[in-house]
């Protein structure tokens, strides 16, 4: 009986070993992302990817001519996928969910070429478990495909660069131009390909810490000079729009301030969404580092030149959003995996289950919401219901502030679906090509002849009139008494009837 069972035993890991090393990183993550994917509300940048998706391709042109010229290859790609799929929470989400378990894989493949298979299956259940993982793997944003593409790119040069052909490197060229038109800066990680590619040109992969095969390298000094070719596409691709981008930096980053020293030192948990587990993601992947030698090469140039371009840009121009480097971070849990295959299995699954409970109170709070910080959500939905309860014909609406990165008014249109008129617009977002709407110069004109207002305030108070500025402000106070109040997390709203003297 006991030889039966050790033998059972033995055909089930031999079982195991025979899956391909990319799947149980892939079904992880897959099956992380997933659960909860609808229960956060789309916080402000989900709902400016919404509103873009749901344009027509012209006046995506136009929105890409006016403010986000950087993100317009990316809502092009929402856009169509919206047409097939719908627009409600999830179906937005998806393509980020499908994006992050493709990257799993991905990491997985490539660590078992850069170190072995062990490696590899370590760093992408490391990976799987993440918090920031979940975060923007559950966002309807670039991020998620963006983290994909990095993988993928680098994939795709370990192959070119162990066996070059001009099919290999083309198929190179394609995974970096869709890096390029997904995000920007995510072609930092060209930084780290370009001085592998120079030191295995120069002396050969191996130094490089590319792992070749047994024949002769017959095409290494075409090594540097194809990779030039090939990243030609992406020259071609993304340089109009980086020099687009640039003249839309005031209004899309008017928010960001320059980087400082200290916002090194928060970059790991900001990328990992958990300080805790972002500062075990370090450590782990120092150690595998110091392991790998000469083939950490790639994956701590990916990591770490990436890095250093943006702060040292941040420091002058201001473009420091840890977010923007949530692509560097497979290449960390590859380092990881290294790491965590040098121990025995279980040893190394601990690791991984120690990150994963370490990062559960953050996993559940961002289920919660996606607002940063997570303890000011935004409640665009309860906002949306009391009007939607006490709604009738003839209401209009009133936003307050109008030009804000909270977007009120998408948020209440999105949860709504047929809110009241929005009295002050003289000209909606779509026509003007922007992100958000004009409002009339003179709002005592626009809102004569008005007898109900609903106001959304961004924030909570007791006298929300009293928060509404400007000559909207004045007017709303000259010719409206507040009916009902009712505040939920982030926003204020209050029923306005005309004074009866008005």
């Amino acid at each position: 009986m006991g030889q039966l069972s050790e033998r059972s035993a033995g055909a089930a890991w031999e079982h195991l070993r025979r899956l391909p090393v990319w799947l149980p990183p892939a079904l992880l993550t897959l099956a992380v992302t997933v659960t909860g994917l609808g229960s956060a509300q789309l916080w402000r940048d989900e709902l400016a990817t919404w509103s873009a998706a749901t344009r027509s391709p012209g006046d995506l042109a136009r929105l890409a001519g006016t403010i986000d010229a950087a993100t317009g290859p990316y809502y092009l790609l929402m856009h169509l996928w919206t047409r097939v799929f719908g627009d409600s929470t999830i179906a937005l989400r998806v393509p980020a969910v499908l994006a992050m378990t493709v990257a799993a894989g991905l990491l997985a493949v490539l660590g078992a070429r850069l170190v072995d298979r062990r490696g590899g299956l370590f760093a992408g259940l490391l990976f799987a478990v993440l918090p920031g993982t979940s975060r923007y793997g559950q966002e309807a944003r670039p991020y998620a495909l963006a983290t994909m593409l990095a993988v993928l790119a680098t994939v795709l040069l370990v192959t070119a660069l162990r066996r070059p052909s001009w099919s290999r490197w083309a198929g190179y060229a394609a995974a970096v131009a869709a890096l390029g038109l997904i995000h920007l800066i995510a072609l930092t990680v060209l930084a780290a390909h370009a001085l592998v590619v120079l030191i295995a040109w120069w002396r050969g992969p191996a130094p490089a810490g590319i792992a070749t095969p047994a024949q002769p390298d017959a095409g290494r000094d075409r090594r540097v000079w194809r990779w030039l070719v090939a990243v030609v596409p992406v020259a071609l691709l993304a340089g109009p729009l980086l020099i687009k981008a640039r003249t839309q930096q005031s209004r899309q980053l008017n928010w960001v301030h320059l980087a400082r020293l200290d916002d090194l030192t928060a970059l790991p948990g900001g990328v990992t969404q958990s300080s805790v587990v972002g500062g075990l993601l370090v450590g782990v992947a120092a150690l595998g580092a110091a392991r790998l030698g000469r083939r950490a090469l790639l994956p701590v140039g990916a990591v770490l030149l990436p890095v250093l371009l943006l702060f040292a840009a941040g420091t002058v121009v201001p473009l420091w959003v840890p977010r923007y480097l949530v692509f560097v971070v497979p290449f960390a849990c590859l380092l990881a995996g290294a790491a965590l295959a040098a121990v025995a299995a279980p040893a190394a699954l601990v690791v991984v289950v120690l990150a994963g409970l370490l990062g559960l109170p953050d996993q559940a709070a961002l289920r919660r919401t996606h607002e940063w910080p997570r303890s000011a959500p935004v409640d665009y939905a309860g906002a949306a219901r009391v009007i939607a309860d006490g709604q009738r014909p003839g209401d209009a609406v009133v936003y307050s502030p109008r030009h804000s990165w909270l977007f009120l008014d998408l948020g209440i249109e999105y949860h709504l679906g047929d809110p009241p008129r929005d009295v002050l617009v003289t000209e909606d977002e779509v026509r003007r090509g922007d992100l958000w709407a004009a409002e009339c110069p003179e709002p005592a004109q626009c809102l004569a002849g008005t007898t109900r207002v609903w106001l959304v305030v961004s924030g909570r108070h007791a006298e929300p009139l009293a928060a509404v500025s400007g000559a909207k402000g004045d007017a709303l106070r000259a010719d409206f008494t507040v009916t009902q109040v009712w505040q939920r997390p982030g926003l204020t709203v209050a029923l306005l009837t005309s004074r009866p003297d008005r």
